[in-house]
């Protein structure tokens, strides 16, 4: 099974994204790590040593959605994202480039609105010096970073999208010109 990423070619634009993204992924992939490592430190200290634990669940919690966010690029180069197919194969080849061209263009603009509202809310933790009310205190300014940096990057990500198949780097949806017969039998 080969995964089928966004093409970088010779656009600086389209290298550059994709070198962005996929270092969000190898960040998330270090993150979920990290949280599974936390996670059997926290039952060792638990339930091995009778101890109580401080820390480790707020920062399990904090890494696993850090990285869901800063992941989303990533999912996104590689097509990762649930993607219901139907419409756009029944379609021609310009009206499915128009459609991809709308739906992209409309998801960036929402993550787009998401991750200035999102940096709004961070800007206010920072500024604020918000703590969480655990006995761990952590200054939520650091958790509450990624989310304008997931969603942000995921915009950038999608409008990478959009570019190569404005420049024809990539066709839309993946999909090949003839409507009812994109897939080769290898691919299905």
């Amino acid at each position: 099974m080969s995964v089928k990423t966004a093409p970088k070619g010779p656009d600086p634009f389209l290298r550059i994204t994709a070198a962005i993204s996929t270092l969000c992924g190898w960040i998330a992939a270090a993150m979920v790590v990290a949280a599974v490592f936390i996670t059997c430190q926290m039952i060792f200290v638990r339930f091995v040593l009778n101890h109580s634990t401080i820390w480790q669940t707020e920062a399990v919690i904090y890494l696993v959605i850090a990285a869901t966010l800063i992941g989303l690029p990533y999912v996104q180069r590689l097509k990762g994202h649930v993607n219901v197919d139907l419409v756009p194969i029944a379609l021609r080849p310009r009206a499915r480039r128009i459609l991809y061209i709308v739906v992209l263009s409309v998801s960036a603009l929402v993550i787009g609105v998401m991750a200035f509202h999102g940096y709004g809310f961070w800007h206010e933790a920072y500024e604020r010096g918000w703590k969480s009310d655990t006995v761990w205190g952590v200054r939520l300014w650091i958790p509450y970073l990624s989310i304008p940096v997931g969603l942000g990057l995921m915009t950038l990500q999608i409008v990478a999208d959009i570019w190569a198949v404005l420049r024809g780097h990539e066709r839309p949806f993946g999909l090949g010109d003839d409507p009812l017969n994109t897939r080769t039998a290898g691919e299905l």
